[in-house]
Parts: C-alpha cells; sequence; structure tokens
C-alpha cells in the first residue's frame, strides 16, 4: 500500500511539471503569434513595459530591503522555529491540511507535508480539515524525498501503551467485542485484538456468546504476552468485584424471616442457588417443598424469578440459607380433623427404607408404615418384598400425634388376624404342609399360611441324619410335612416338627448295631477329628480318627466302603460310634494269642518228656546204657529247640 502510494504521489508531481511546462510553451506561442501579428513599427510604438525609473543592479549589495545584520538574524530565527525537529519511529501531533478520495494531508510542522491514507481513518467518518491527528513517522522521507507516516502505527502502539499502562495500573479499559472463537470472544481495544475467555464474560455460565458480539464493553486487562503479543481480558472481574460490593451491602440488610425476591441462577442435585441482585443464597431441597421430590428440576427452573424467605445467614462466610415452602402454610396445619386413630387413609408410597415405608397422604403429610406392620408373619421381611415407590395403598392410622407431626401406619390391620382362633385351625398333633421361608443355625422358618409362621428345630427334623445345618436337609420356598408339637397364642409361638410323622426307628437300631457286630459302611465325609460314615438304614455313625487307619497303615478316603465294628451306641442322644481298625487290630491279637498258646502247650509237653526220663534213668540198669543215652539226646534236643523258640518270641 505505501509503494502504491509512493507511485501515485510520484505521477501527481510529474502530472504537475508536466503542466507547468506547457503552460510556458503556450504563453511563448501567443508571445510569438503576437509578435508575428505586428510589425516592427507597431512593436516599437507598443508599450509592452512602463519602466518606472531605472533598474538599480547593484541594490543587493547596498542591503536591499534595509535590513540589518540583526534584523536578519531574527528573522532567520523565526523562521526557523516555524520547523519542527522529528525523528524516525516518533509519534506527533499533525494538522489536517486537505482531504482527497485517497489521501489525508497532514502538516506536522517539517518541510514538506505528510500524507497517510485515507484508508487509516474509517474508524473517523467526521474527518474534517482542521483536525489534530497523531501519526507515526515511519521515514522522514523516502526514494522521492516524501515525508512517510502512518496513523495506524500510532494507534497500535499508543493502544500498547494504553494497555500495559491498564494492566501496570489495574485499571479498566474499554473494547468492542468483534467476533466469536473457540473458547471464548475477540474484542478490539484500540486495535489491537484481544481475547476473552468464555469463563470470563460473566459470573454465571454464558449458554450464548453470540449476545456478546457487536457491542462494546469494559475490561480489565489480566494478561499480557509480550513475546506473542497476545492480551487476556476479563469482564467477569468488574462483575465480581461489584457483587463484592453490593454483598457487603445486602447481607449487612438482612434478616431472618425476611422476604426476598431472587432468580434461580443454577440447579444441582442437593439444591437450588437463588441471585439476590450481588449475592447468591443457597434454597436446599428439603425446603423447596413440604412435600418429598427427587430433584428440584421438578419444581424449579432456570432464570426462573421466585420469592424466598431468608432462614439464616452467616456474615464472615456470605452464605444465606432460603426456603420457599416456609411461605405456605404447614400441610399439619389443614390436615382433616376427621383422621384419627383407627382411622383408614389413602395415600402414595414415597419412601422405602429398611425399617419401613413412607405414605404420603398429601403434600408434606406423611406417615411411616414399619414392616412389622405390613404383615401378620412374625418372620419379618424386606419392605420392598412388600411395597416399591410409586404404589397407591390404604393404611390404618396406629398412632397419630398432630403436636409433634408424626404418625405411624399399618396394613396388616385391614386384613383378619390369621393367629385369632389359632387352637382351633392348628390343634397340638395336628398335621400340616408348609412352605420354607428362612433358615438359622439351629432351625427352620416356615409359613402355614399367611400371617402364621412356625418354628423346626433342627433336632426335629430327622431321626436317623445327624444335621449341621437345615440347609443340609431343605432349602428356602421348598414344602415340607410338619406336626403342631406346641402352641402358645399369647405369644404367636407355633412349634413345629418333620421328624414325628415317622415312628422313632431307634429303638429298631438298638437291635441292629449292637455293641462289637460289624457292619459295611461307606465314608461319608473325612473331617480332622474323624470320618462321617454312612451305615445300613440310612443311620449315620462316627468314626474317630484314630479308628479309620487300615491294616496297611494309610486312613480310609471318602466314599471308600469298608467293615466298622459297632463300639458305642446311645439311643438318646442318637449317637453310634465305630472303628475299622478294631476289627484287623482284634483278629491280629487273636492270632498272636493263639501262637502263644501253641507255645506253650508245646513247651509243657516238652518239660514232661524230660520229667519221664529223668524219672527214667534213676530206675535202670547198666545194660540199659545204651538205651538212656538215646533218651538224653532226645531230652537235650527238644530243650535246645524250646530256648530256641522261647529266644526268638522275646527278640520278636
Amino acid at each position: 500500500m505505501a509503494k502504491k502510494q509512493e507511485a501515485e504521489k510520484e505521477l501527481k508531481a510529474k502530472e504537475a511539471e508536466l503542466g507547468t511546462v506547457s503552460t510556458s510553451v503556450k504563453e511563448k506561442e501567443n508571445i510569438e503569434s503576437e509578435a508575428d501579428s505586428l510589425s516592427i513599427e507597431d512593436i516599437k510604438s507598443k508599450t509592452l513595459v512602463t519602466p518606472t525609473g531605472d533598474f538599480d543592479w547593484d541594490a543587493d549589495e547596498k542591503g536591499f530591503g534595509n535590513y540589518s545584520a540583526e534584523e536578519r538574524a531574527k528573522l532567520e530565527e523565526q523562521y526557523a522555529g516555524t520547523f519542527h525537529s522529528i525523528n524516525k519511529g516518533e509519534i506527533i501531533s499533525g494538522i489536517v491540511v486537505s482531504i482527497n478520495n485517497k489521501d489525508v494531508v497532514l502538516n506536522i510542522g517539517f518541510k514538506s507535508d505528510g500524507l497517510v491514507s485515507l484508508s487509516e481513518f474509517r474508524d473517523t467518518p467526521d474527518l474534517k480539515v482542521g483536525d489534530a491527528v497523531d501519526v507515526f513517522v515511519e521515514s522522514q522521507e523516502d526514494a522521492n524525498g516524501q515525508l512517510v507516516l502512518s496513523r495506524k502505527r500510532a494507534k497500535t502502539q499508543k493502544s500498547w501503551e494504553t494497555i500495559n499502562a491498564a494492566l501496570d495500573n489495574d485499571t479498566i479499559i474499554n473494547g468492542f467485542v468483534k467476533s466469536r472463537t473457540k473458547g471464548g470472544l475477540i474484542v478490539d481495544i484500540m486495535g489491537v485484538e484481544a481475547f476473552l475467555p468464555g469463563s470470563q464474560i460473566d459470573i454465571k455460565p454464558i449458554r450464548d456468546y453470540d449476545v456478546y458480539v457487536g457491542k462494546t464493553m469494559e475490561f480489565k486487562v489480566v494478561k499480557i504476552n509480550h513475546e506473542f503479543k497476545n492480551v487476556v481480558v476479563s469482564h467477569k472481574v468488574l462483575i465480581e468485584d461489584d457483587l463484592e460490593n453490593q454483598k457487603i451491602e445486602i447481607v449487612a440488610k438482612l434478616e431472618k424471616g425476611q422476604v426476598l425476591e431472587g432468580t434461580v441462577k443454577n440447579i444441582t442435585d442437593f439444591g437450588v442457588f437463588i441471585d439476590l441482585g450481588g449475592v447468591d443464597g443457597l434454597l436446599h431441597i428439603t425446603d423447596i417443598s413440604w412435600g418429598r421430590i427427587d430433584h428440584p428440576k421438578e419444581v424449579l427452573s432456570l432464570d426462573q424469578k421466585i420469592n424466598v424467605v431468608v432462614l439464616d445467614f452467616d456474615d464472615e462466610k456470605k452464605r444465606i440459607a432460603l426456603g420457599l415452602k416456609q411461605l405456605t402454610p404447614h400441610p399439619w396445619e389443614s390436615l382433616d380433623t376427621n383422621i384419627a386413630v383407627g382411622s383408614t387413609v389413602k395415600g402414595k408410597i414415597v419412601t422405602v427404607a429398611d425399617y419401613g415405608a413412607f405414605l404420603e397422604i398429601t403434600p408434606g403429610v406423611e406417615g411411616l408404615i414399619h414392616v412389622s406392620e405390613m404383615s401378620w408373619s412374625q418372620n419379618l421381611r424386606s419392605p420392598q418384598e412388600f411395597l416399591k415407590v410409586g404404589d397407591e395403598i390404604e393404611a390404618q392410622v396406629l398412632t397419630l400425634d398432630r403436636d409433634e407431626r408424626k404418625m405411624s401406619l399399618g396394613i396388616k390391620q385391614l386384613t383378619p388376624d390369621p393367629w385369632k382362633n389359632i387352637a382351633e385351625r392348628y390343634p397340638v398333633g395336628s398335621q400340616h404342609k408348609a412352605v420354607v421361608k428362612n433358615m438359622t443355625n439351629f432351625g427352620v422358618f416356615v409359613e402355614i399360611e399367611e400371617g402364621v409362621d412356625g418354628l423346626i428345630h433342627i433336632s426335629d427334623l430327622s431321626w436317623s441324619k445327624k444335621i449341621n445345618h437345615p440347609n443340609e436337609f431343605t432349602k428356602v420356598g421348598e414344602e415340607l410335612d410338619v406336626v403342631v408339637l406346641e402352641l402358645d397364642e399369647e405369644n404367636r409361638k407355633l412349634s413345629l416338627g418333620h421328624k414325628q410323622l415317622e415312628e422313632n426307628p431307634w429303638e429298631t437300631f438298638e437291635t441292629i448295631f449292637t455293641l462289637d457286630s460289624i457292619h459295611e459302611g461307606t465314608v461319608l465325609k473325612v473331617t480332622d477329628k474323624g470320618d462321617v460314615i454312612a451305615l445300613p438304614y440310612g443311620v449315620e455313625g462316627f468314626a474317630p480318627s484314630k479308628h479309620t487307619i487300615k491294616e496297611d497303615g494309610k486312613a480310609l478316603k471318602a466314599d471308600e466302603v469298608a467293615d466298622f465294628k459297632i463300639i458305642e451306641f446311645n439311643k438318646d442322644s442318637k449317637r453310634i460310634v465305630v472303628s475299622h481298625s478294631r476289627i484287623w487290630e482284634e483278629a491280629k491279637n487273636e492270632a498272636r494269642n493263639a501262637e502263644n498258646a501253641q507255645r506253650k502247650n508245646d513247651q509243657k509237653a516238652a518239660a514232661s518228656a524230660v520229667k519221664k526220663v529223668k524219672d527214667s534213668v534213676e530206675k535202670s540198669t547198666l545194660g540199659d546204657l545204651s538205651v538212656l543215652a538215646q533218651l538224653k539226646e532226645q531230652m537235650e534236643g527238644a530243650e535246645s529247640k524250646a530256648k530256641k523258640t522261647s529266644g526268638s518270641e522275646e527278640a520278636k
């Protein structure tokens, strides 16, 4: 652009020069044509110049104008004072001399006027001759000797000086929002583009940035990156400063019970923030409505104007607790006077907890239905099995305290009590079918009918099986045949049995599993103390660990079949103790005893033979010496054999 302007200036200068030459040529031609039309006499006679006197060629040497040296020096000083000393890169003020369709001519007090492109004055459409304008001296003269000026650079440099001063002094500056960009807005501050982040536009979240485009706003400079010429501004800090002052003023005037108008600023799960005109207050979800609500959005919406009452406030922390429901009477005050203990009410379940459920009769009036009041059954279950949120049901008022605003309700009272005349329907000894509802370590809870529960003790489940836990015998939901053993109508207790449906087999088992009798059994379970053995007729016995050792020295394993000897039988405690080791140990002992007996018999026979020999020797003659010698050898041999046998036994 600068080169184009210089070229245009140069062209104009040449046109002006050509125009001057053309005028001189025309004047000369006119004079020559006029001279051609006149004769010599006419020329001589025609007076072209009227001399006033003789021309003095030495006037300059004589002191033209009659100025003295002092006067001349003074005039030269005055003339020099009309010029200003300017330097490249300097910002100076100039006066608009003229304006054409391309340039603005400025007089800056230099030897020549300066030209600035008219495009640099687009922001000042009312510019006129005589206005003062600041310009930046780019060059004292270009190749054509023209002074080069720039208003744009002067504005930019001054803008940067103003922006830096605003950051240093924490002052407010104005800016024009040019456009929207990613994450914020672009602001023009005196020709310098600055970035306004979305989070710095306002104290409340902005959903539409476009509404700010084209507006002139006030800002504070919060950051400058001089290396990249980046400027970050904020409008939010101005609002926060104003709000802080407003907060102090508003909080100072607050009183508990004061009703104020506010605007819903933000909605959360736990409550609503209300703008009270410079200070925020919290409207908790429990203070929005007398009735239960799951979320504040059910009642309020953003930007909604509402009246709220001040419940409490903290001067130091600037916290204000607000209420909305407190502006209307409590529903308990308008509760129907006809509702009393024993009355039947209708409502909707609003909350279900582990201990019960809350029934809302009218918004703000609730009653508790305890889990024990949901069913006649003594086997307490989870409230979720009976009710769920949103159910519309009827209930009976059990207790009512209007002063404390408390009410307890029951739904089982709306059905007949199943324990009424229970003895007539379930006499002792009667048999029934029941459904397993729950189990404990000591027994099984069953339900004969809705509201009539009973307990089968673990010892009353089976005659023959030893049960460690009821889940080994039955499971929840299974149907069992039971017999009524005991009935306590006053305390609503029913004792039931299952094994009593059959005769006691232990009377018979006593004749079968006699002491020292041997029976085949199967190892059901191996424990640290011993094994559980399945015996005939469905009876279980117990073999201590030392009685489960086999003849090869190894212990019996699960599911292994072997013979067992009954070593203990107790009909009353239904206990049978068996042993596998006892069988082979006793067999081995019997074999050892038989061998010992045979050995003793042999020794006795040998001793008897020796005695006979000795007796015979005393009665013998010399003629029988050979016979005696033979007998002696036999006797010594038998005695030696007996000693060897005895030695080997002792070694064993």
